[in-house]
């Protein structure tokens, strides 16, 4: 794979890809309309995007804190083709130490079914079912941030 950045959008244009990545991979597929694109906290949330040596965004990722000590990651995706290849892991890394560095003691999740494997390989635990507002299984997933 070509060479890869993970760091917040910087311009509008980055943001506008960002925000599109972000529904084409997670809510497109589910039927869903660019309407579902954001949510009341976007303004408030630390973004990180992986990015291509063409400027192509290739993973996306969010955090939010839900209370001082609890920190929540949202819209992770990464492109299918360059699934298992470490971006994911980087990006749930940055966003556990931005977190962390923030005061947040947990970091929780709400996981898809087919993501469950990846965050338990990141240490997360499995807490229950979550009904999520795409109509598909997820799981809630936490993780004690040293």
């Amino acid at each position: 794979m070509s060479n890869y950045f993970i760091r917040p959008p910087k311009s509008e244009k980055e943001w506008k890809d960002y925000l599109f990545f972000r529904w084409e991979v997670l809510r497109k597929p589910l039927g869903m309309s660019q309407d579902s694109l954001e949510d009341d906290l976007e303004s408030t949330s630390y973004h990180l995007m992986g990015i291509d040596d063409e400027k192509k965004v290739i993973a996306s990722g969010r955090v939010h804190f839900n209370s001082p000590e609890e920190a929540q990651i949202r819209y992770m995706a990464v492109n299918e083709n360059l699934k298992r290849k470490g971006i994911g892991s980087e990006i749930v890394k940055k966003l556990e130490e931005f977190a962390s560095s923030k005061g947040a003691k947990k970091m929780v999740l709400n996981a898809r079914d087919n993501a469950l494997s990846f965050y338990l390989s990141l240490g997360y635990t499995e807490k229950g079912p979550y009904q999520s507002d795409t109509g598909i299984p997820h799981s809630k997933m936490e993780k004690v941030l040293c």
